[in-house]
């Protein structure tokens, strides 16, 4: 059997051998070795099979649609809920789009969708105003009063008029969110009228200052939010009686890109992926 299968590869050698001009093997009762043709011949043939072997893929590659790269802003504080809507807009439209997370605030964010710079962006509304872009509601978040533990301790709810010795400190967004500058001038005219500012605020930092006594904020209720992991023992979050701050968020795009532009086939997902908005 050997010898069947080996006489029609000697005669495909020998076939080789004449129509390059070279003898590429020397052989003896033995063995079989190469000559110095066959050693100069072995790693281009090697290369021809890889390029041979590499066809198939090289073709479905040409075959496959150009994954492009989109940019997604991102304020802070987003809820893990509404970023498990992210992963999934970033996975059903992975043959298409690599979606990158892009973080800031939100009038920065908004402004880099209007330029261009960002695909899209989710922001803190109201936001924009723009009449050219396009605003699809993804999260509404309730806020509570973030408060001294030892000044509320055992309460459940606290009304706004109870605060009016504190000081109100605003949360890192609030210079560049305008529904935080709005709330701010609501709580105003509700009686709140003193004020902490802190430059370059952070809300590690803003807890220190409740911590101490000195002062309330405003956050997400929802213990689930990650502004919550910034929290120190001595502060703790109530819902407020009469009083009933909602915090809406958004998704935002050019509406000459969403329909018929670049992110039509993006938008049309987006639409599918968040059309039932999230509550805390």
């Amino acid at each position: 059997k050997r010898h069947r299968a080996a006489a029609p590869l000697g005669r495909r050698i020998e076939d080789l051998e004449n129509e390059l001009g070279h003898r590429l093997f020397d052989r003896d009762t033995h063995r079989v070795t190469l000559t110095q043709a066959g050693s100069t011949l072995l790693p281009i043939a090697r290369g021809v099979l890889e390029q041979v072997d590499s066809i198939r893929w090289r073709l479905d590659e040409t075959a496959r649609p150009r994954r492009t790269t989109l940019l997604l802003g991102v304020p802070s504080g987003i809820h893990p809920d509404l970023r498990e809507r992210m992963d999934a807009l970033a996975a059903r439209a992975g043959d298409r789009f690599d979606i990158k997370r892009w973080p800031g605030g939100t009038d920065r964010l908004v402004d880099a969708v209007v330029d261009g710079r960002l695909a899209m962006t989710l922001a803190r509304l109201p936001a924009g105003g723009d009449p050219a872009l396009e605003v699809l509601p993804v999260m509404s978040e309730r806020l509570g009063a973030v408060l001294p533990r030892d000044r509320f301790e055992g309460r459940e709810r606290v009304a706004l008029a109870e605060l009016a010795e504190l000081s109100y400190v605003a949360s890192p967004a609030a210079a560049t969110t305008a529904y935080f500058r709005g709330l701010d001038q609501q709580l105003s005219e509700l009686g709140i009228r003193k004020r902490i500012e802190i430059r370059g605020s952070t809300f590690e930092g803003i807890s220190e200052i409740v911590s101490s006594g000195l002062a309330f904020s405003i956050s997400m209720l929802d213990p689930g939010s990650p502004t919550h992991k910034y929290r120190l023992d001595n502060v703790t979050v109530l819902p407020f009686s009469d009083f009933h701050p909602r915090l809406e968020t958004g998704l935002i795009w050019r509406k000459d890109r969403g329909q018929g532009g670049d992110l039509d086939e993006v938008v049309s997902v987006a639409r599918e992926v968040f059309a039932q908005p999230l509550h805390s």
